[in-house]
């Protein structure tokens, strides 16, 4: 794996165990967040000064969508809480550091790989449905599925799927942020995490594709910026 990859594994993971613990208490719960915040926006900045035209506007719309939506579903539709009440400032660009990392994994896999790596989460969702603990999963699992079977990069969804899990269930075992046990509006039940939170990620990442499909003439690809925009 590159070196941006692990650059971004051990940025989400150190930095979300920083700003739930303080660094192991070494830092007051008023200011756990704020080295995580600089070295974030400080890592963001950097990429971004290196980076040609599209990765550009790929960061900038990351970053437009991203903030918005997770205000919306945290202080208005109130699926989750976070640790403080509020979205921490480095959200934003972790999101971006997600997309990338999820980028650059998926050009190491085959899309029948892929698919395959699909298969596991079944039986998941069927034992979430069956015991009513998490009745949301079937309508995430579908959603994952239109993504991967109709949109323009189907490996890039399925690597999101699990790397967001992988993410959450860090940052929910560490206490970033807590799931609600029911989806308000709907009358579903979810898990924390839920076992398909990538499913939002997915949504995410499609519509950045999209946008910045519309300043792009050149086909979207997953190998688009990946090897010239490594440190």
């Amino acid at each position: 794996m590159s070196r941006r990859v692990w650059l971004y594994a051990v940025t989400i993971s150190i930095g979300l165990w920083i700003a739930a613990t303080g660094a192991g208490g070494i830092l007051s719960d008023s200011t756990a967040e704020w080295p995580v915040n600089v070295w974030c926006w400080g890592i963001f900045s950097a990429i971004f000064v290196k980076a040609e035209k599209k990765e550009r506007i790929e960061m900038l719309t990351v970053v437009a969508l991203a903030t918005p939506m997770e205000l919306f579903f945290s202080e208005v539709w109130l699926i989750y809480e976070y640790q403080r009440g509020f979205m921490p400032l480095f959200v934003p660009a972790g999101h971006y550091f997600l997309f990338d990392l999820g980028r650059r994994v998926a050009t190491k896999i085959s899309d029948i790989m892929a698919i395959i790596s699909l298969l596991p989460i079944v039986p998941l969702v069927m034992y979430g449905i069956y015991s009513g603990s998490d009745t949301s999963s079937l309508v995430l699992l579908m959603l994952v599925l239109g993504f991967t079977k109709w949109g323009p990069q189907p490996r890039l969804y399925v690597v999101m799927t699990w790397a967001a899990l992988v993410m959450e269930i860090w940052g929910t075992h560490l206490g970033n942020w807590t799931w609600a046990s029911e989806v308000p509006w709907t009358g579903l039940t979810v898990w924390n995490p839920p076992l398909l939170v990538g499913s939002f990620y997915c949504f995410g990442d499609l519509l950045v594709n999209l946008f910045v499909a519309k300043f792009d003439t050149q086909p979207l690809d997953l190998h688009d910026n990946i090897e010239i925009f490594e440190f």
